[in-house]
């Protein structure tokens, strides 16, 4: 009996230990979503910070695609999210991820800008425990009036 404790001891703990992969100090993952009432694919001076939208946090096994790590959370009334990451997912790979649109005039999800890719660990020289996800964005069904004027600014600007 006293073996098999002793064999417990050296072995199947350490490695639960190491499985949970807690970190002292939580990782941060904090990003802004908006929606872009002229439907351009990117953020104009029309863009509006999108308050309640839901956003999730997925990290997936890098050699089998599978999610092992969700969590969830939604914007606050400036369009910013913060979810709280207490693992670390070296050896994965971390998105944030739109979920749900809290204005259904503007639900649909901008193609490209639907996630943003995160590092979420402790052992890549980073000092800061908050990781910036890009923008992340919802279009409106239809066109503002006056996002043709918007738009044709960025045109001028390129010629």
């Amino acid at each position: 009996m006293a073996k098999m404790l002793l064999f417990v001891a050296l072995c199947l703990v350490p490695s639960l230990v190491s499985a949970t992969r807690m970190v002292k100090n939580p990782l941060m993952v904090q990003g802004q979503v908006y929606c872009d009432r002229c439907r351009a694919g990117f953020e104009t001076p029309k863009t509006t910070n999108m308050a309640g939208a839901k956003v999730k946090v997925v990290c997936s096994d890098r050699k089998t695609g599978e999610v092992v790590y969700e969590r969830e959370g939604y914007t606050d009334s400036t369009g910013q999210y913060k979810i709280r990451v207490s693992e670390d997912h070296l050896d994965e790979i971390c998105d944030a991820v739109l979920v749900k649109s809290s204005q259904p005039e503007c639900a649909q999800m901008t193609p490209g800008r639907e996630r943003a890719r995160v590092i979420l660990t402790n052992f890549n020289g980073i000092a800061s425990n908050t990781r910036f996800a890009n923008a992340m964005g919802f279009m409106a069904d239809e066109a503002e009036a006056g996002c043709a004027e918007v738009l044709k600014l960025y045109q001028e600007e390129d010629e």
